[in-house]
């Protein structure tokens, strides 16, 4: 991270710098950036910096005044995925798979809480001792946690989750193993005939990822309506599309539009299909009636430990929003779902696709699960690699009219 700045010198820097600018007046970022050159150059004629310390000060300072501080270069390095940030002082990061705490801390808690409102307000999202608990996302689509005092006890905490510039595709995910070619072309399949899908898995389990993978399989001439609490979805493949996003409420407790709101609104703007990012809650319930409705080749997200955890979630997630019968919200889901894709992150840190299964229907009450492809792990046991296949069970795909009706082969 470049040599250790000691607080002295920086802080005869920045006494320079306030003696050179105009703070009544609004510099350009290359106009900051030439005061702060100028005032490291005057000042390296008192004190010896070589050429990098120099060029390290300067991009130091600016990220300081103009940019996210010491987490900018994090943000710029394409190898950090995630940043975590547990108060002033305790800074980790996730590259490659695995976390690391960073001998780096901000000047102090206000700088951070400085950090913390310039991403927010950027996005129309407000935090507060009133309101504590915020999420946002940055400018290149980084996802953004914020919690602060008095709900976060150890200072206030900032989660970014990095997202690749460019979308994963599934050929990258299939050369990082995560599943086969022969599942990948069965997945596009079925979204090009309109088969609902659910990815389920666990935090980090690559959920937002896959789901971006799976939309390029989309065709181009549908019309897509995209629902998140926070954008995330990098859907590239196609043109007619409309990215919508919830909104917080106001100080006054007004304002707010959720998930739910903004579901029952897409079914007014003609949707070939529906993508809702996550669903947490009561909004389940609308995206399962919205499936039902003739809004086929829809997809989603949630988190699961399995494909019949999630199940179990959804008639949770309904029940919040309905008096129905469980029997009858059993029923919704299974007309509703056609394929549940479970996601997990396994012990070498990889992601892999662990399970492939149809939604066979509703039978003596239960939600019946037909397994069509099951990772199963090879070799001796380690902690270091995991080998193992994605294998195709005998199990037959039952339900085969969506295929056949959009004209796509039927083999699975």
């Amino acid at each position: 991270m470049g040599f250790e700045v000691k607080d002295e010198l920086l802080q005869e820097i920045r006494e320079i710098i306030n003696r050179n600018i105009d703070l009544k007046k609004d510099l350009s970022d290359e106009e900051i950036e030439e005061v702060i050159t100028k005032a490291v150059f005057e000042k390296a004629r008192e004190t010896y910096l070589s050429v990098s310390e120099k060029q390290f000060l300067i991009k130091y300072i600016f990220n300081a005044m103009r940019r996210l501080d010491i987490i900018q270069p994090l943000l710029d390095d394409p190898a950090v995925t995630e940043i975590m940030v547990n108060g002033p002082q305790d800074l980790f990061i996730e590259r490659e798979g695995r976390i690391s705490k960073l001998e780096l801390a901000f000047a102090s808690r206000e700088k951070l809480e400085d950090v913390i409102q310039s991403i927010v307000s950027k996005v129309n999202r407000t935090v507060n001792e009133a309101s504590p608990i915020v999420d946002a996302r940055l400018e290149n689509g980084s996802r953004v946690s914020v919690v602060l005092p008095p709900i976060a006890l150890n200072g206030p905490i900032l989660t970014i989750r990095k997202f690749p510039e460019k979308p994963m595709t599934m050929e990258q995910l299939i050369a990082y193993g995560s599943l086969t070619e022969e599942v990948a072309e069965v997945l596009a399949r079925m979204v090009k005939a309109k088969y609902n899908l659910f990815i389920c898995g666990g935090t980090g389990s690559g959920k937002t990822t896959f789901l971006n993978a799976l939309s390029n399989s989309i065709p181009e001439d549908e019309r897509i309506v995209t629902i998140e609490d926070s954008a995330e979805l990098q859907i590239v493949s196609v043109k007619n599309i409309v990215k919508m996003e919830t909104r917080n409420a106001n100080t006054e407790g007004k304002g707010q539009i959720t998930i739910r709101d903004l579901i029952k609104t897409s079914l007014r703007m003609r949707p070939d299909r529906i993508i809702v990012g996550e669903v947490r809650g009561g909004e389940a319930l609308d995206m399962l009636q919205a499936m039902n409705t003739g809004h086929d080749g829809s997809l989603s997200t949630g988190h699961a430990n399995s494909t019949k955890d999630m199940l179990s979630r959804l008639e949770t997630m309904v029940l919040t929003a309905s008096s129905f019968p469980l029997e009858a919200i059993r029923q919704q889901i299974a007309s509703a779902l056609d394929v549940i894709i479970h996601l997990g992150r396994l012990r070498d840190k990889s992601r892999r696709v662990l399970e492939i299964s149809e939604v066979q229907g509703y039978q003596a009450g239960e939600i019946k699960l037909n397994p069509l492809f099951v990772f199963r792990e090879e070799g001796a046991m380690s902690a270091e690699k995991v080998e193992g296949i994605l294998e195709r069970t005998e199990n037959p795909l039952i339900h085969t009219m969506k295929f056949k009706m959009s004209g796509v082969s039927a083999e699975v």
